[in-house]
């Protein structure tokens, strides 16, 4: 009698563990964009300059493009590339996910795998091409979009500012390759440790937001061989 006391617990909290299991897989969105072939919905657009500037010195540029060596050039990856001329440069990948209840809070999670030459230590005008260049990563319920204010291009989403992250967008580390010397490796970065919450709009949307906060006085390089996202309750 013990004994099928005890098995009937035991497949009642192996149910329970399923539903839950269940609930978790249908309460959840992924994205994995690897760049192979599409820019999978993401937009590139720069930010945080003065309209004194004159743009094509800036060198904005985004491209599918084969990594380059010594990493596999046979892989594709999404290139940016943007000419930091004073003290700030924001270039960010933007994405809108739908489907979502607008009645619910969400989880979001990153996993990056960033394509860089930057080694570390390196020095350059207003910091470091490596350490000095903050990769964050977010969402928000708004579109990012970059606006003017007083003759100056920012972006609406919460971003913080270079080292500090903000309320939509943390810091998920530098772009420093982890090496002494300047050669190209494909590092990661996540926020797997602290997910960034996120309350749909009306329509069930969030956007999802990547991007390098500079205070490097530079050209700064970039391929973002893969992003990994998780959305979840």
């Amino acid at each position: 009698m013990k004994k099928s006391v005890w098995m009937m617990s035991a497949l009642l909290g192996m149910g329970l563990w399923s539903c839950d299991q269940d609930k978790d897989l249908t309460n959840m969105k992924s994205v994995d964009s690897d760049f192979e072939t599409t820019v999978d919905g993401w937009a590139v657009e720069f930010a945080d300059y003065s309209t004194d500037q004159d743009s094509t010195s800036l060198e904005f540029n985004s491209r599918l493009s084969a990594l380059p060596a010594p990493l596999d050039t046979t892989k594709k990856a999404l290139r940016v590339q943007s000419h930091n001329r004073s003290d700030d440069m924001f270039m960010y990948l933007k994405k809108k996910i739908t489907g979502l209840d607008p009645n619910r809070t969400y989880k979001v999670t990153y996993e990056i795998d960033l394509g860089t030459n930057y080694p570390n230590g390196s020095v350059g005008i207003g910091g470091s091409p490596a350490e000095s260049v903050y990769l964050k990563a977010g969402a928000s319920p708004n579109e990012p979009v970059r606006k003017l204010v007083n003759g100056f291009y920012e972006v609406s989403i919460d971003k913080g500012q270079q080292a500090t992250g903000g309320t939509e967008m943390p810091v998920l580390g530098n772009v420093s390759n982890g090496l002494d010397s300047t050669v190209y490796k494909v590092v990661q970065r996540s926020n797997n440790d602290a997910p960034v919450s996120v309350k749909p709009n009306a329509n069930g949307e969030i956007w999802l937001c990547v991007g390098t906060d500079s205070g490097f006085e530079g050209l700064t390089i970039l391929y973002y061989d893969r992003i990994k996202v998780t959305i979840r309750e």
